[in-house]
Order: structure tokens, then C-alpha cells, then sequence
């Protein structure tokens, strides 16, 4: 699971923070990423917060009655010149759908699986500006690429810890935090689900990449599966009892027929190919609206051409992609909902898309018929597009 770039731990080897850290307790890994510089410019940032389609929020805090305010993008751009000195913060999603510096370094976070990563937020706040105390339900790197933030680290909370009611966003109402750090630009810190912490802006260029993962409830993977399952079963499959036997009180439902209800239910759940199909599907769906298609569809030789010209592809940032190993000879690759059933010519065109690797005549597969089919139809998708020189 190692990646081909240096990773953001510090000395610290992966096996030593998967196996002490990852899910278990917080981390702070002083100058993870030396030197770094912003993915994005706080105009930029602003100005992405201004764009239809781009999931954005301002949080202020009014210091002297203890109140906060939400307000959702899309902005317009007079909104940033009305703000306060202090006491606000401009939250961003998925900034790496937008920005290939912002992708690049999500990429960097990539010792963790594909499928667990979510995305690359950026928040940037002015002195004071901040969110609240709070805690997430999914892990998360705090990297602090410019100005300064102080953390507080609070104890384990979950669904059932008391929050403000009167508050737009999920607040803690009592705050007891048991270690502060103030991180600089290249610290990373590193929390678990269920943490509670609270960032506070120590100046008027902080701005903190929040590396976030995908944890799905139990309660989703269910639904999910089981609309899987349903729309996949024959309609002619039925209920049968050809063994009924009589029974004392018609409004009984006796244990062999819940016995009989269960197994059919836990026989759906044994389609180990049904449950890879499902999964690699479902966790590769498009979290926002896909940008629209420009220009003709390529076809199978306009691709081979482009290729042989000397041509390169590269995996969208906006998409997600993943596959699994169903045996030796068969992988199934998975983006944007799809899937598509792969074999051994095409494993390392398959690994070069899920780790968003420019293609090239040079890549193993590509020029291969099964290769251009499927990079032809990722192309015409919108999950492959054609780099410039």
C-alpha cells in the first residue's frame, strides 16, 4: 500500500502509524511537509466559493453574545469585502476537484486506500475565525499550509454527547480541552473519529487542507446492498412453504418460517461477486455533479493515433477509482458507478488510472485492444481526459 512519493509522517515508518495511530489516538507530526506552500490563494479560495456547483460555507462568530452564523455559497463577490476583521472562516470542499495543486497533495494521503479517501477541504480564516468545538465521525489530517492555528484536543464524544441547540453547525456546549498545540505552516495533525477538537485562527492568513475520509454507517451499506440485491433478483423468485405443516393459532408466525425467511436473506449476502460489484460501485460514485462533456467522442482508432502521436491521458481529478482482484487472471475496476471487468493485460493500465498517472504509447495495455476500448469509454464518460502539451 506504500506510494511512489515520500510520505507526510515525518521519520515516522507507515507500519509504526497504521499500527499505533490510524483509528486509535491523535498524532501531531511537526514539519510533515517542509516548505510547503498554499495549494490555492485565498483570492482564488474565495473565488471558488463564488461558483455554482462548489460546496462552500462561512462561519462567523459573534464574540460578544457567544452566537454563530452559517451562511451556504454560492457567494457573490461583494459578501467577503462586508466581513469583520476577525471571527469568521470560509470552508471549501472537495478543492481538489478544482485545483491539480490542491489534487497533488490529497495524492500525498494516499497510503491510505482509494476508496477511504474522501477529499481535500480547505478552510480560510481570519484571527479568531473558527468553527467551534466539535468532532467528526470520520479521521482526518489538519495540514496548516500558511498562517497559524491553534488545536485543542478534547475527549472522545459520539452521537449521544450534548450540543448546542441554538448553533447552525454541530457545537459542543461545554469545552474542557486537554491538550492545545499551535501548528505552523507544514505541521500535520492527525485525529481519529469521534476526537473532539477546536481549531481557532492565531492570525489573518490561516489556512488549513483537512485531508477528510470516507467512513459509510452501516445504515447506508445496508440500504445500498440490499437496492442492489433487489433490483437484481428475478421477480419470479417467491415466499414458498411446500413443507407447511398445521399449527395451533392461525396468527402465529412460527420460528421454521423466520428460520426459512432468515436463510434466504443471509443466502443473498453469501453472492461474494454480488457484493464486489455492489461495493465497488457504490464507493466510487461521483460525490458531485460530473463537469459537462466537451467536444465529439473518441473513438477506438482516433485513440490509438492520438497515442501513437505521442499523446497522453490522465485519470480526472473530479472521478474516483478503484478495483478489486477477483482472482489472478480477472480484476473488476470500478469509477463513477461503473464497472468494468479487466484482465492481466490491463492490471498496470489499471493501477496507473487509480493512482491518476499520466498514460502514455509507453503504458503497459494502452495500445492493446481491450486498453482502448476501455480507456476510449472512460474517455467518452468524462473520467479520462486528454492532458496538453
Amino acid at each position: 500500500m506504500s506510494a511512489p512519493h515520500s510520505l507526510p509522517l515525518g521519520d515516522m515508518p507507515l507500519e509504526t502509524f497504521l499500527s499505533d495511530y490510524w483509528q486509535k489516538r491523535p498524532l501531531l507530526i511537526r514539519q510533515a511537509i517542509p516548505g510547503i506552500q498554499p495549494p490555492i490563494e485565498a483570492d482564488e479560495l474565495a473565488g471558488l466559493a463564488c461558483e455554482e456547483g462548489v460546496e462552500s460555507r462561512l462561519i462567523q462568530w459573534q464574540r460578544d453574545q457567544d452566537l454563530w452564523k452559517m451562511e451556504h455559497g454560492p457567494f457573490p463577490e461583494s459578501r467577503f469585502s462586508e466581513l469583520p476583521s476577525r471571527d469568521w472562516t470560509l470552508l471549501v470542499q472537495a478543492v481538489d476537484q478544482q485545483s491539480p495543486e490542491a489534487h497533488a497533495l490529497l495524492r500525498q494521503f494516499d497510503f491510505i486506500p482509494n476508496w477511504r479517501l474522501d477529499d481535500l477541504m480547505i478552510s480560510f480564516a481570519v484571527t479568531g475565525g473558527g468553527v467551534g468545538p466539535h468532532y467528526d465521525n470520520y479521521d482526518v489530517f489538519l495540514l496548516q499550509v500558511s498562517g497559524q492555528r491553534q488545536w485543542e484536543i478534547g475527549p472522545l464524544c459520539n452521537e449521544h454527547s450534548p450540543r448546542r441547540q441554538d448553533a447552525p453547525v454541530m457545537i459542543l456546549p461545554e469545552w474542557h480541552p486537554e491538550e492545545t498545540y499551535v501548528l505552523e505552516p507544514g505541521d500535520l495533525l492527525y485525529l481519529p473519529p469521534g476526537v473532539s477538537h477546536n481549531g481557532i485562527s492565531l492570525s489573518d492568513d490561516c489556512m488549513t487542507c483537512s485531508i477528510g475520509f470516507r467512513a459509510p454507517s452501516h445504515q447506508e451499506m445496508l440500504r445500498s446492498f440490499s437496492d442492489y440485491i433487489g433490483e437484481h433478483l428475478g421477480h419470479d423468485l417467491r415466499y414458498s412453504d411446500p413443507d407447511l405443516s398445521t399449527q395451533t393459532h392461525p396468527g402465529e408466525i412460527q420460528a421454521a418460517a423466520l428460520d426459512k425467511i432468515q436463510q434466504l436473506l443471509l443466502d443473498c449476502l453469501k453472492d461474494r461477486r454480488a457484493l464486489e460489484r455492489w461495493f465497488g460501485q457504490w464507493i466510487t460514485e461521483a460525490k458531485y455533479e460530473p463537469a459537462p462533456l466537451e467536444g465529439e467522442e473518441s473513438s477506438v482508432e482516433e485513440l490509438r493515433a492520438f497515442l501513437q502521436e505521442g499523446g497522453r491521458l490522465q485519470s480526472s481529478e473530479r472521478s474516483r477509482f478503484a478495483y478489486i482482484c477477483q482472482d489472478n487472471a480477472q480484476w473488476l475496476f470500478c469509477c463513477e458507478g461503473e464497472s468494468h471487468l479487466t484482465g492481466p493485460e490491463l492490471h498496470t493500465l489499471v493501477q496507473h488510472l487509480c493512482r491518476y498517472t499520466a498514460l502514455d504509447a509507453e503504458t503497459p495495455g494502452a495500445l492493446t485492444d481491450t486498453g482502448l476500448e476501455l480507456l476510449s469509454t472512460l474517455i467518452n464518460q468524462g473520467v479520462v481526459y486528454a492532458l496538453e502539451d
